[in-house]
């Protein structure tokens, strides 16, 4: 067992000095200040999908308002919505293609005309209105269009994903469909190819100029205010800083971070922990005694180039590249035999512009752990796939020793997966997954013949993965370009670095640090993801002091900023011996 798993912060928080009056805690707090502070005539509440109804009873309270027009009566008709977005959802149960429209695609022009005049109408006659809804801002501009400015003012209702998966599973339906008893599964494949996006896209261009920000995650409502948001979301691009870790059960799921974090014993298992996607996870802002809790893709959307650096956000745009998640198989069982799709692939069918590549940084393991990775020297192509085919069709069980390797997996062994490998983790190995973005396109070959959580088969999506899985890549191969490529880099001083990956195939470069000293690293010229994988904790600090020393403990994840610039990396407790994996986007 490693040392200082006591230590693992569940809620890591960024506090923002000098606004400790700005936020605002529970109801009748949100409403006194909303209240007294939203004097405009129109007032525009602009939601993230999936905030819960009681919000826009709290805002109509707060607001008075003589008129409230919700942003759904704009939209075109459900039957055309789905006509429209048809495409996008696809039938298959886990994946669809990526919309790149706008919110403003799904509005009904002639709607949105007669609601701006409702609006310009009661203006008029005196009366405060008040717009709500998933694209209340669009009406906003519609009122703007037709007529004299009128003085408003921006509430955003924001909402984490996450939180949107659990009121999901809860039965929550999706925005535009009303499917409230759907599989969970294409309830989120809706989410993450549809109005996620299309929430991201608009919620862009409203950050850098709302009046307020209304965190409705949990059931008690906090609030900020804008200028106290913004100063948080600079703070973060200037300093590291840790995302709000969540832990989600699986069938395959272990026990390792019940036991080392310290999470809830009485759950089955935890097979997977989000600790480094800031697509999923969120941040906490401290406000004085208020803690707000935003998107962590608030940051990435209204400070791209501070967050990524220059190069990175030429070629990624406002989406964060690198993901560090762990999975967590100790006392479990093995993860799907599985491949992830190409390039090509993945953009023809998915609309894609980068595939899931990644690797396997084992993290801990029991004397009998292994990784499937690659396939057999010689290996019968025909055969394999009939043997898949029967699998799927429940005719006989898959041999997936007969056809991939099987290597052992020790602590700290690094096992490179680029797209088209096949692979996974198997039983009692607890992996810190290094992965480009992308984390929903894993095929799954086999899942050794079981049942989801929820008791129904899951996904097996076997011809698109014999369409993508490398055949030449056998146990020769993959030992030498895929298991523990690792390259001395330097070894005195105290400081010993290693290039462990990835393969020349991804864009991600790896770096192992086994210091006993001070360690100077840079990430001017793109962002840092780095996790302690040995030891108990870690400071971090600037040369310069531009940001305060922040502690980091044994399997946390932490972000660098590229506009954080030069930082130190040592043992908190002097002559102590710790390990941390350095992941960037390989210029």
């Amino acid at each position: 067992m490693q040392v200082g798993e006591k230590n693992y912060d569940l809620e890591p928080e960024v506090r923002v000095p000098g606004f400790d009056g700005d936020a605002f805690q529970g109801r009748a707090a949100v409403v006194q200040e909303l209240s007294s502070a939203l004097t405009a005539p129109l007032v525009v509440a602009e939601c993230y999908p999936g905030v819960a109804p009681d919000v826009r009873t709290m805002l109509q309270e707060a607001c008075s308002p003589a008129l409230t027009v919700t942003a759904e009566e704009t939209y075109l008709d459900p039957t055309t919505i789905d006509t429209i977005l048809r495409p996008h959802v696809t039938e298959d149960r886990v994946r669809g293609v990526m919309f790149y429209g706008t919110l403003a695609d799904l509005v009904d022009q002639a709607r949105l005309r007669a609601a701006a005049r409702r609006c310009r109408q009661t203006l008029q006659a005196g009366g405060r209105v008040l717009l709500y809804g998933f694209g209340a801002s669009i009406i906003s501009d519609a009122i703007a269009a037709i007529g004299p400015d009128v003085p408003s003012q921006l509430v955003y209702c924001d909402l984490a994903r996450w939180q949107i998966q659990l009121r999901y599973r809860a039965g929550m339906p999706n925005h535009f469909w009303d499917n409230p008893q759907e599989d969970v599964l294409r309830k989120f494949k809706r989410g993450y190819f549809i109005e996620w996006r299309l929430a991201d896209k608009l919620k862009a261009g409203l950050l850098g100029r709302i009046d307020y920000l209304l965190d409705t995650n949990a059931p008690e409502p906090r609030l900020v205010r804008g200028e106290a948001f913004r100063a948080g979301l600079q703070q973060v691009v200037r300093r590291p800083f840790r995302l709000v870790p969540y832990f989600d059960p699986g069938v395959w799921g272990g026990q390792w971070m019940k036991e080392h974090f310290g999470l809830d014993p009485s759950r089955p298992n935890y097979a997977w922990s989000f600790d480094g996607v800031p697509e999923e996870n969120s941040i906490y802002l401290r406000f004085g005694g208020v803690r707000v809790e935003v998107p962590a893709m608030d940051v990435v959307l209204s400070h791209p180039v501070e967050l990524l650096g220059q190069k990175n956000y030429s070629r990624f745009g406002a989406e964060f590249p690198i993901r560090f998640d762990l999975l967590d198989t100790m006392g479990g069982q093995n993860l799907s035999l599985q491949v992830h799709p190409l390039t090509e692939y993945i953009k023809s069918h998915y609309g894609m512009a980068y595939t899931q590549d990644e690797s396997y940084y084992i993290l801990d393991a029991a004397p009998d752990a292994a990784v499937y990775l690659g396939l057999r020297e010689g290996v019968d192509r025909e055969a394999m796939a009939r043997d898949l085919r029967a699998a799927q069709r429940g005719e006989r069980k898959f041999d997936a020793d007969r056809y991939g390797n099987r290597f052992p997996a020790r602590p700290h062994d690094h096992f490179l997966i680029p797209a088209g490998t096949v692979h996974c983790s198997a039983a009692n190995c607890m992996v810190l997954e290094i992965s480009a973005t992308p984390y929903i396109f894993t095929y799954k070959l086999w899942d050794w013949d079981r049942l989801g959580l929820d008791g129904r088969p899951r996904p097996v999506h076997v011809e698109d993965g014999l369409s993508n899985i490398q055949w030449d890549r056998t146990t020769g191969w993959v030992r030498r370009n895929l298991v523990n490529r690792v390259q001395l880099l330097r070894n005195a001083d105290g400081v010993r670095e290693e290039r462990t990956g990835l393969h020349e195939l991804e864009f991600i470069e790896s770096r192992r640090y086994t210091v006993t000293t001070a360690c100077t690293h840079d990430a001017s010229a793109g962002v840092h993801v780095l996790n302690l994988v040995g030891g108990t904790a870690a400071t971090v600090t600037s040369p310069t002091g531009a940001f305060a020393p922040f502690e980091v403990h044994y399997a946390e994840t932490f972000i660098v900023p590229s506009a954080a610039g030069a930082y130190t990396v040592r043992p908190t407790t002097p002559g102590e011996k710790i390990t941390y994996v350095q992941a960037s986007v390989r210029n």
